[in-house]
C-alpha cells in the first residue's frame, strides 16, 4: 500500500515541488517544505497570478479575500463575483484544471461578506497491483470553501477574518485502501493600510498588507500518528500607485510569503549519517503544535539565518490601466534553487466594461521543461451596483479609487 499511496500523493507534490524533482540529480541540496493542500497557497484570480502571484496591498475586487480579507471594507461595488479557471500542468496532463469562484456583498459602506470556492481536479490516477494488473482508478481532487469579513475601521485602514473548510481526497475507496480523504478547518487575519499621498511633485497611494493564513488543525490521510501540516502562510506587502494623468495610472506592487511550517531536516554533520535519527528529528518537527510550528519555523531551517532567508518567496508585479478599462500586467515569482527553485515570468491582459471584465495570464518559466510552462489563467468579473463615491469615470481622487476592480 506504501507504494500505491506514494502514487497517489505525488500529484500534489509535483504541483509545489516538481522543479525541485527535475534538479534533485544535479543538486542534492534542496530544502523543499511540503504541506498538504499546497494549492492553498496559488494565486486562484488571473490579475493576482499576472502580478507574479502578488496581491496582499493591491486594490481590492472580487478575489480580494483570497489575498487579504482586510480590504473587504474598501470594496467599489455593492456586489461582485469571479469566476477562474486554469487547465494545469499542460506539459504533464491534460486533465488537471484550477477553478475558482469568488465574490462579496457590502453590508454597509465600512463592511463587506466575501465567500468563494476552490476546486482542483488533479486528473486520473489508474492504480495497479503489485503484479502490474490493473486494480482501477479514481480522480483526486482536493476544494476549499471560505467565508470572509472585512471592516473598514478608518478611512484608511481595515482589517479581516476568513474561516475556511479545506478537503482534500486523493486516493478515494477501493480494496485494500488503508487511506482516507483527510478535512481541516482553517483561518486567515488580515490587515490593510491605503492612503494618498504627495511625493515630490507627484499624487501617489501608497498600500500596505499583512496576512497570516491557513492557521488551523492538522489534515491525516491515513497515519493520525502523522499528519500533514496545511501550508500555514506569512504575506506581506506592498503596492505603489501613481496617476500619470485623468487616463493614465501605474502601480508597482511586491510581496513576500513564508510558510509557517517546520523545515525538513538534512545535514546535521553528526547525524548525517545515522538516517535513522535524521527520521526521528523530522517525526518529532512533524509533531509539533500549530502554535509550536509557528515560531519555530522562524529558526528551524538548515543554514541556520541564511536558510530562513532561503524560504521566503518574493513576488512582484506591474500593473498599467488606461482609463480604466483596459489593463497590462507583469510580474515575477522568485523561489530560491535550494527550496524549490519555482522562478517564472507573467503576463496579463485585462479590461473591463461597465459591469463586465475579463483578465487573463500567461506564465514563462525560466526552464521550458518546468511543468508550469504554458500555463494560462482566465477571469471574469462582475461588478454590480458602483457605490456613487467610489471613484469618478477618470479614477481621479480618493484613495478607494486607485485601481478599478
Amino acid at each position: 500500500m506504501t507504494l500505491l499511496r506514494t502514487l497517489a500523493f505525488a500529484p500534489v507534490v509535483l504541483l509545489l515541488a516538481a522543479p525541485a524533482a527535475l534538479a534533485q540529480v544535479a543538486n542534492a541540496d534542496l530544502h523543499t517544505i511540503t504541506t498538504a493542500v499546497p494549492v492553498l497557497t496559488l494565486s486562484p484570480d488571473a490579475r493576482g497570478a499576472a502580478l507574479g502571484d502578488a496581491g496582499v496591498a493591491t486594490s481590492p475586487d472580487a478575489n480580494a479575500a483570497y489575498y487579504n480579507p482586510g480590504k473587504l471594507g474598501f470594496e467599489n461595488y455593492k456586489y461582485a463575483f469571479s469566476p477562474s479557471y486554469s487547465p494545469w500542468l499542460r506539459n504533464i496532463t491534460d486533465d488537471m484544471s484550477l477553478s475558482n469562484l469568488g465574490g462579496y456583498a457590502k453590508i454597509n459602506d465600512r463592511s463587506t461578506i466575501a465567500a468563494s470556492l476552490l476546486y482542483f481536479d488533479l486528473g486520473q490516477i489508474d492504480y495497479r497491483t503489485n503484479n502490474n494488473l490493473p486494480n482501477g482508478s479514481f480522480n483526486p481532487k482536493e476544494y476549499a470553501v471560505t467565508i470572509s469579513y472585512g471592516q473598514k475601521l478608518s478611512e484608511n485602514f481595515g482589517v479581516g477574518i476568513t474561516a475556511r473548510y479545506v478537503r482534500s481526497n486523493l486516493v478515494g475507496n477501493y480494496s485494500g485502501n488503508d487511506a482516507k480523504p483527510g478535512s481541516a478547518f482553517a483561518a486567515d487575519l488580515g490587515a490593510y493600510y491605503t492612503k494618498d499621498a504627495t511625493i515630490g511633485t507627484g499624487v501617489y497611494n501608497l498600500s500596505f498588507g499583512a496576512t497570516l493564513s491557513n492557521l488551523g488543525n492538522k489534515l491525516t490521510y491515513a497515519d493520525a500518528t502523522n499528519p500533514s501540516f496545511l501550508p500555514t502562510q506569512l504575506r506581506l506587502g506592498t503596492a505603489i500607485t501613481r496617476e500619470l494623468d485623468a487616463y493614465n495610472k501605474i502601480t508597482l506592487v511586491f510581496d513576500a510569503t513564508k510558510l509557517l511550517v517546520p523545515s525538513p531536516y538534512y545535514e546535521d554533520p553528526y547525524v548525517a549519517a545515522n538516517s535513522a535519527a535524521v527520521n526521528q528529528i523530522n517525526v518529532e518537527r512533524q509533531q509539533q503544535g500549530i502554535v509550536g510550528a509557528i515560531f519555530s519555523s522562524f529558526h528551524d531551517a538548515p543554514g541556520g539565518f541564511k536558510g530562513e532567508m532561503q524560504e521566503i518567496n518574493l513576488h512582484g508585479g506591474l500593473e498599467y490601466w488606461y482609463d480604466n478599462k483596459i489593463a497590462a500586467r507583469v510580474g515575477y515569482f522568485y523561489e530560491n534553487p535550494h527550496t524549490g527553485n519555482r522562478q517564472y515570468l507573467s503576463f496579463g491582459l485585462g479590461a473591463r466594461l461597465s459591469v463586465f471584465g475579463v483578465d487573463g495570464t500567461y506564465i514563462v518559466p525560466n526552464d521550458r521543461s518546468n511543468p508550469l510552462a504554458q500555463t494560462i489563467r482566465v477571469s471574469l468579473h462582475f461588478n454590480l451596483n458602483k457605490l456613487a463615491d467610489a471613484f469618478d469615470e477618470k479614477g481621479a481622487g480618493g484613495t478607494q479609487g486607485t485601481l478599478p476592480n
